[in-house]
């Protein structure tokens, strides 16, 4: 009975070891295992039993997770065989032909795909461009598109539109006296600036603005820099007064000039607001407080008082013409009634010196100046392109309106 068993037992074993392989009996192929190391050895069926009893000597049936390839060269071929597990099974030789063409996907972490920036830096590089674009019109036309110093200079400053003491952009029908003064100080700091030209074309304004610039007028001529004055179409009353003390007068022969005076007007409204039922009552600390009030006419005494005021802005007036033209008071006053002279005029009466256009004036502040050879010409507040880049006339005409209330509007009216 035992040794029924042990047949028994023993077919039962050699099924077993058969089964991993898919032996066919049928067949005269060898059988492919697996080996320790790099040992190749081919087990033939009647082996397998044998093996059985020796496990520790038979490295062919090591355990499935030991298992390596084998390599079996037959009839100068090369097979590769890999060993894979499942469950701890060994996987048969048909299973792994029917899997050859699987490739188990390989797990890889999920690719975040980056923003683009391009734009951005196009943004960041635009900017820059213009920034350094703007620097280098600035600088341009701070030197007049020369951008290399020269120590041979004559400066150019404009002098156009109504005289005004008040700082306001030049270029919008009105000139700053603080602006036109500021612009012939820098020119006497620069030690390059060997003349300075002042391109005037206004018919006047405000008597304090004409002064302001007389006095740096005859303060840069004084020192020792010729002063030219080059007049376009107009330059009288407030501008003739600044232009006086200069050491040459360039004039065109159709230019307007002259109108050496004072006037201050009123505006009596009374009538109108009787008319429309506009009554005032005025409470004051003196009689000639409300003196200018368009709401009334002049009193005897006010009128007296403006007709002082007058003369004494006039008398100024004409001293400071006849020192800047080395003329008399006398000679002064038998032309100041006033009247407007025209260029050809004014040099048959001593009040201009040449003519000529303002690159003629410019040729001779250079002469006057010493310098030799061809000028460098620095204009000081010239309108440039760094203007229109940075500043909207428009917006300035608003704010030049609201800042210059204070002078057309004033109840005192204008001493001009």
């Amino acid at each position: 009975m035992n040794g029924d068993n042990s047949n028994q037992k023993q077919e039962d074993d050699i099924d077993y070891h058969l089964y991993p392989y898919s032996y066919d009996e049928n067949e005269n192929d060898e059988i492919q295992t697996s080996v320790e190391f790099d040992n190749i050895e081919t087990k033939a069926p009647d082996d397998i039993a044998s093996a059985k009893n020796k496990p520790e000597e038979n490295s062919s049936f090591e355990s499935p997770a030991k298992r390596e390839t084998i390599n079996d060269t037959t009839n100068d071929e090369t097979v590769n065989t890999t060993p894979e597990t499942s469950n701890d099974k060994t996987i048969t030789e048909p299973k792994k032909e029917a899997m050859a063409g699987y490739n188990e996907p390989r797990r890889e972490p999920p690719v975040i795909k980056k923003k683009s920036r391009k734009w951005q830096y196009i943004g960041i590089v635009a900017v820059l461009l213009f920034i350094i674009g703007a620097t280098f019109a600035v600088i341009y036309g701070s030197f007049n598109g020369d951008i290399y110093s020269s120590n041979n200079k004559v400066a150019v400053i404009y002098v156009q539109g109504t005289l005004i003491t008040s700082s306001i952009p030049g270029g919008l029908g009105y000139v700053s006296s603080e602006e036109v003064s500021d612009n012939i100080r820098k020119a006497l700091r620069d030690e390059d600036v060997k003349a300075i030209v002042l391109r005037v074309n206004s018919g006047g304004g405000s008597s304090t603005a004409g002064e302001e610039i007389y006095s740096e007028v005859k303060k840069a001529s004084d020192s020792g820099v010729p002063v030219i004055i080059s007049m376009g179409d107009v330059a009288a009353s407030a501008a003739y007064h600044l232009s006086s003390p200069a050491d040459l007068i360039v004039a065109n022969p159709s230019t307007m000039t002259g109108s050496i005076g004072t006037i201050w007007t009123f505006q009596n409204l009374s009538g109108y607001y009787e008319n429309e039922g506009i009554d005032y009552y005025i409470v004051k600390s003196g009689e000639f407080k409300d003196m200018g009030g368009a709401w009334r006419g002049l009193s005897d005494d006010e009128k007296e008082y403006a007709n002082k005021v007058v003369a004494e802005v006039f008398g100024n007036f004409v001293r400071d013409v006849a020192e800047g033209r080395e003329m008399s008071v006398s000679e002064v006053k038998s032309l100041a009634d006033g009247r407007i002279y025209t260029g050809r005029e004014a040099k048959e009466l001593g009040l201009v010196d040449e003519f000529g256009n303002l690159y003629d004036a410019i040729d001779m502040a250079a002469e006057m100046g010493e310098i030799e050879g061809e000028p460098t010409i620095v204009y000081m507040n010239k309108p440039s392109l760094s203007s229109l880049l940075f500043g909207s006339e428009a917006e300035a005409t608003v704010s030049a309106e609201e800042f210059l209330r204070y002078y057309e509007e004033s109840p005192y009216g204008q001493i001009i």
